[in-house]
């Protein structure tokens, strides 16, 4: 299987260490962690989060707001595990995005940053990667699904901080019977001395590839790293947080035995291992984009969300049974909304790309739980109270991890800060 990746691959079949690069931890504050479920393609709020049964049937759809375990929150008839666990997270029912454009809308949501064609912001995970000292023989930050659109920049990627703060990236389907992670499988049986002749060789490409690649700062970042390359490449503790066979059956049916429910597993897995933050990508088809409903959306919509659903609430309980629930910040989003009023395509009415509104939830990670942040209007338009930029909720991330948004880095000869604008949100604090 080749399903992996970390940047560059030595030609020894080793990982490079780029995703190892990053400096000193913040001191003396509880360390916070993230998953962070993408709902890529941009899930309809009309749908899940922000009905409105009073709207024409155009507007409203066929599912029905329910009743949840916090008084006066209501969600749709096909969240019901979510509802009875509702105190575990925080709703966010006036988003807004920079733009309704596939490819674009995943950067933005996962930096906060105007894109820049020349310099892209990095992604949050990436940041944190720098800001903060990784302990574990893990990969401080994993990406379960390739996001990325042909088109444009690798959504939550490094940007102008460089390829050292790439995500760990998994592009296999952790529910397949033979799901396995070839950079732990290598260095089964490899013994002490054929991984000191490894470490002398790649140290010996190391050397050629500085002296050939002066102008490059990579060449002496992975220089750097090497040897933490190398320990997690042999890492036990690494090897055993990707093997989901060590979990109950019982749990994984409760999580759901496909993509995204063993995705939120193994999610779990890697943050109890040391990883710092975790995207899955929440639910694939036929293409990257399978919340993208411009047709037939509840035909779709029927499938996916009992998968949302369970995959979500048993990620949330399993996290709160375990006490992890207080240090993990789980987060679920797509880049945008959906229009409130329904098309009418042949092959069944659907909903098209909105930037203007849409709704994600933040739970755990010592944020406020149980609440229910700004309103849309009776359409699900627009925002009539407290609106939130993409921005905002980047710039709310950064503050429960403890990151600098302010911390400065020269790219191209150019000053680039972290995070030039957004405001926390300070209701969830």
């Amino acid at each position: 299987m080749g399903g992996l990746s970390l940047g560059a691959i030595s030609p020894l079949g080793l990982s490079l260490p780029e995703v190892l690069a990053n400096e000193k931890a913040s001191g003396g504050r509880k360390q916070i962690n993230v998953i962070f479920m993408f709902l890529q393609g941009g899930a309809s709020h009309l749908d899940m989060y922000d009905l409105k049964p009073d709207a024409p049937s155009e507007i409203r759809g066929k599912y029905n707001p329910a009743r949840t375990n916090i008084p006066g929150l209501h969600l749709s008839d096909q969240l019901p595990k979510l509802g009875k666990c509702a105190d575990k997270f925080s709703l966010i029912r006036s988003m807004q995005s920079f733009c309704s454009k596939h490819g674009e809308g995943d950067v933005d949501i996962m930096c906060g940053s105007p894109r820049d064609k020349n310099l892209q912001a990095p992604g949050i995970g990436a940041v944190l990667s720098r800001q903060q000292k990784q302990q574990a023989p893990v990969p401080p930050f994993v990406h379960l699904g390739d996001m990325k659109h042909p088109a444009h920049s690798a959504p939550g990627y490094g940007g102008y901080l460089g390829r050292t703060h790439d995500p760990f990236l998994i592009k296999d389907d952790p529910n397949a019977a033979n799901f396995s992670v070839p950079t732990f499988d290598a260095a089964e049986g490899v013994d002490v001395s054929r991984l000191s002749g490894r470490a002398h060789l790649l140290k010996s490409l190391d050397r050629f590839q500085a002296n050939a690649e002066q102008q490059l700062g990579f060449a002496q970042e992975h220089n750097a790293f090497t040897e933490q390359a190398l320990s997690l490449a042999t890492s036990t503790k690494a090897k055993r947080a990707f093997d989901l066979s060590n979990e109950p059956a019982a749990l994984r049916d409760t999580y759901g035995r496909n993509n995204v429910g063993q995705g939120m597993l193994l999610a779990r897995r890697l943050v109890e291992a040391g990883v710092r933050f975790v995207t899955i990508q929440g639910y694939k088809d036929t293409g990257i984009y399978a919340w993208d409903h411009h047709w037939g959306i509840f035909q779709h919509l029927d499938q996916q969300l009992p998968i949302y659903d369970t995959a979500y609430s048993a990620l949330l309980n399993d996290l709160d049974d375990r006490g992890m629930l207080d240090t993990t910040l789980v987060i679920t989003a797509g880049e945008f909304g959906r229009t409130p009023k329904l098309n009418q395509d042949k092959r069944g009415p659907g909903r098209d790309h909105w930037a203007s509104c849409f709704s994600l939830t933040m739970g755990g990670g010592g944020i406020q739980t149980g609440r229910v942040i700004g309103a849309s209007d009776k359409h699900g338009a627009v925002p009539v109270d407290r609106p939130v930029s993409i921005a905002d909720f980047a710039a709310t991330v950064y503050h429960v991890l403890g990151l600098d948004p302010t911390a400065e880095f020269v790219a191209q000869g150019r000053q680039m800060r972290m995070l030039p604008e957004g405001s926390v949100v300070r209701e969830l604090l």
